[in-house]
């Protein structure tokens, strides 16, 4: 079957389309996105505005119309962190259920860690042994550990590079000083998740996924993303303390001139940089792989899962996303 994907995160909306179907590879057909920014539409109170909802709302019907456009049997739209924090979440997504007739689902944290966690295992096999799962989105940080598709320990923390550059870096460049400050809040934050994951022992494969590592990967020296996806790429320690002591003294014009940044990244780049590192830190881990499948490809094992068991009741800690 063919399906859709909106996923609804705090920079961008992202619909991929995909040719999937049960014990198959999903084969992407077209990736559109529109940068809306939303976490930067949330007010003092919380809510996110009525510019943000109105720019929300003609996001999900114009790629909606896109994905049925392009035969999607289903379209299963999804929303993160920026939303899933609005103090109106509610009421905004029955706005845009009213008015555009989709469902957006909000995903909780802990789900998107399972997703994202249940992709990179699917990717890698069951050979892989333990895997050590990490995820920098926007507004948080997805951490998981595992030898099955259901991972012993899913954790999110409000650690996102979107989030952190409003609330750590807002000069351009970040200042030497405020870097490091930032670098022992961040070991501090991720002292009791680091514990978690250690005291289910050793990993036998460390996994970075999403955008922010594979960019990183790209500026150490990784493939381009254009010599396909079953190239092996990492991302080192050594190789990311070098590159934060390169683009923290860049302004973020300059770090979107670097191959591999988009330039609606670049702002958060510096700290998505600085997350990786503390949380390769405090697991311990001195390489990380890069997985090209992550949470948007969780979101379609999953619904091909269900398909498959339909007939079955549900696992009550299972996620699911809603499909249109």
């Amino acid at each position: 079957m063919r399906l859709g994907v909106l996923d609804v995160g705090s920079n961008t909306v992202h619909l991929l389309v995909v040719d999937a179907h049960r014990g198959g590879h999903p084969t992407p057909m077209s990736s559109t996105k529109s940068t809306l920014r939303l976490a930067e539409q949330i007010g003092t109170s919380g809510e996110l505005s009525a510019d943000g909802a109105r720019a929300l709302t003609e996001a999900v019907d114009e790629f909606t119309t896109i994905a049925r456009s392009s035969g999607c049997e289903q379209v299963m739209a999804f929303a993160t962190s920026a939303v899933r924090d609005a103090t109106n979440c509610d009421d905004v997504l029955d706005a845009v259920a009213d008015q555009t007739g989709v469902r957006v689902e909000v995903l909780s944290g802990t789900d998107e860690a399972r997703l994202t966690s249940l992709a990179v295992r699917r990717w890698y096999g069951w050979s892989a042994g333990r895997i050590l799962a990490l995820d920098i989105g926007g507004g948080s940080l997805e951490l998981s550990n595992g030898v099955d598709e259901e991972p012993d320990v899913a954790v999110s923390l409000p650690l996102g590079a979107g989030r952190l550059t409003r609330e750590w870096l807002s000069e351009d460049p970040p200042g030497k000083r405020r870097v490091a400050v930032l670098r022992d809040w961040l070991d501090a934050e991720l002292a009791g998740t680091a514990k978690a994951m250690a005291d289910l022992g050793a990993p036998d494969l460390a996994v970075g996924t999403s955008k922010t590592f594979r960019s990183l990967a790209r500026l150490t020296g990784a493939a381009p993303s254009s010599a396909g996806p079953r190239v092996k790429r990492t991302l080192t320690s050594s190789g990311l303390r070098q590159l934060i002591a390169f683009i923290s003294r860049m302004s973020t014009a300059d770090r979107a001139e670097l191959e591999g940044v988009s330039e609606d990244r670049a702002g958060q780049l510096v700290a998505g940089a600085l997350v990786a590192e503390a949380s390769m830190r405090a697991m311990g881990v001195d390489t990380l792989e890069i997985c090209p499948w992550a949470l948007r490809e969780g979101v379609i094992l999953r619904r091909l899962d269900a398909e498959a068991t339909a007939t079955d009741a549900p696992a009550a800690h299972r996620p699911s996303v809603r499909a249109t």
